[in-house]
């Protein structure tokens, strides 16, 4: 049964350089595959630098889950194979030709194909990959049922996406993604939209369980959506699955193609005309910053300022992203900072006289004010974490390795993204996402 369910532990970060809903086009002409974009993946090269590949040609797979493939979200020639330390696979870059020739895996209507035909498709195409497993956040494993599969419509991080903007004009897609994966889940498809919520493409969705939500970030957490709707136990699998990636699929069986296609917000207070961008997955973001940014000293992030990956403005966005933002590096020294009013400073708390304009836009830079601490009893963390769960206790459980305790207090549960705001308010200055995947990476080891 569908539920409505209003949160009231969380924050809002409001930041200036919100993306204004206009549509620009960019034809993006470099791209790379980067294998660590894929957690727990062990990448096996099925290509050589020189090589032409198509649009859903295999790029590599992996070596211990040879059935799940990594295709090319382009056509052209394979320019790089970019390795680092220990011959540790970094990207595989990509020119494109312009021709955009593809694969053609077969137009099919999902009602017409088994359950072992719709994930076969899948698997060969590559859109195998946009479906998550929790725990661990790895990449789905197709031999394993899910409980449920989560689709979150809405996303609260400073400066997200609108995702009522992206879906328009994409909803028969978006039905027929839905459609798959009902089929292979046996009808357990949760779409979670906010109050907010008005596009008709999320609404009057079919085959799914439409629940709604409310409340400040991580409200749009999948985690976090998960835990009010039906929490991971010991021994069960939830899937995960993006907007965008639930299109992609739905383009797959009407077009019988991998359409690596994909909008992009490009947001942030250093952003002279933030906006949405038509694009493709791991394109270069060069092209789309381009004399779109105020000159200085600048942070590039793919993704959110909370969850993201630091980038340069040459690199390329990361897979499952949907977002580029961009803020002040905040490599400057501030003398006798804490003693200042702190009207520009945001704070969770009453430190600054900031707290008497609660609907103010803040501009905020990666500077930590600070270095790492000892661990102090603040009470912070569950203020801005909605979930019913001992944050404190998970992390230095982890830190100990104690795998036991570690299961009590809802390792299964967790993402590093569902503590990005523990780690945002945190007073030691500690790097608590890093702490909880390591958690999560000790706990799949010791459960393989």
């Amino acid at each position: 049964m569908p539920k409505t369910i209003k949160l009231s532990r969380g924050l809002d970060i409001r930041l200036k350089g919100e993306a204004e809903k206009t549509l620009k086009e960019v034809p993006p002409r470099l791209y790379a595959m980067k294998p660590t974009d894929f957690i727990g993946v062990f990448p096996r090269l099925q290509v050589k630098e020189g090589d032409h590949v198509k649009v859903g040609s295999p790029v590599f797979i992996d070596k211990y889950r040879d059935n799940i493939t990594y295709t090319s979200p382009v056509s052209g020639t394979i320019t790089e194979i970019k390795r680092g330390d220990k011959r540790l696979l970094l990207e595989i870059k990509i020119e494109a030709d312009g021709k955009d020739e593809f694969i053609d895996f077969g137009a099919a209507s999902p009602a017409g194909l088994s359950n072992e035909e719709l994930i076969g498709k899948l698997l060969d195409s590559g859109l195998w990959t946009m479906i998550r497993q929790r725990p661990y956040g790895v990449v789905a494993n197709p031999d394993v049922k899910p409980k449920t599969i989560h689709i979150s419509a809405f996303d609260t991080a400073p400066l997200a996406p609108d995702y009522d903007f992206i879906i328009q004009g994409k909803g028969k897609d978006f039905q027929t993604g839905i459609d798959v994966l009902a089929r292979i889940s046996e009808n357990k498809v949760h779409l979670n939209v906010s109050t907010a919520t008005k596009a008709t493409e999320f609404l009057q969705c079919k085959n799914v369980i439409i629940n709604t939500f409310s409340g400040p970030h991580p409200a749009g957490n999948p985690g976090i959506q998960i835990h009010h709707l039906d929490p991971i136990n010991k021994g069960e699998v939830v899937w995960v699955v993006g907007v965008q990636e639930v299109i992609a699929i739905g383009r797959l069986f009407n077009q019988g193609r991998y359409n690596p296609e994909i909008i992009i917000a490009l947001a942030g207070s250093e952003v002279i005309t933030p906006g949405y961008y038509k694009s493709h997955r791991c394109a270069s973001v060069y092209e789309i910053l381009k004399g779109n940014v105020i000159e200085g000293n600048n942070r590039y992030i793919s993704g959110n300022v909370l969850t993201g990956t630091h980038i340069r403005p040459d690199n390329y966005l990361n897979f499952y992203d949907s977002m580029i933002t961009v803020i002040p590096e905040g490599d400057q020294h501030e003398f006798l900072g804490w003693a200042m009013p702190g009207l520009n400073k945001f704070s969770i708390s009453r430190s600054f006289f900031s707290w008497l304009s609660p609907r103010r836009k803040y501009v905020l830079d990666s500077n930590m004010h600070g270095g790492e601490r000892a661990y102090v009893m603040t009470g912070l963390y569950e203020k801005v974490l909605p979930m019913d769960i001992y944050p404190m206790q998970l992390i230095k459980a982890i830190l100990f390795e104690d795998i036991d305790l570690m299961e009590n207090l809802g390792i299964y549960e967790v993402e590093p993204e569902d503590f990005a705001l523990c780690e945002f308010v945190d007073v030691s200055k500690s790097e608590i996402q890093t702490i909880i995947r390591s958690g999560l990476e000790l706990m799949r080891k010791e459960m393989s």
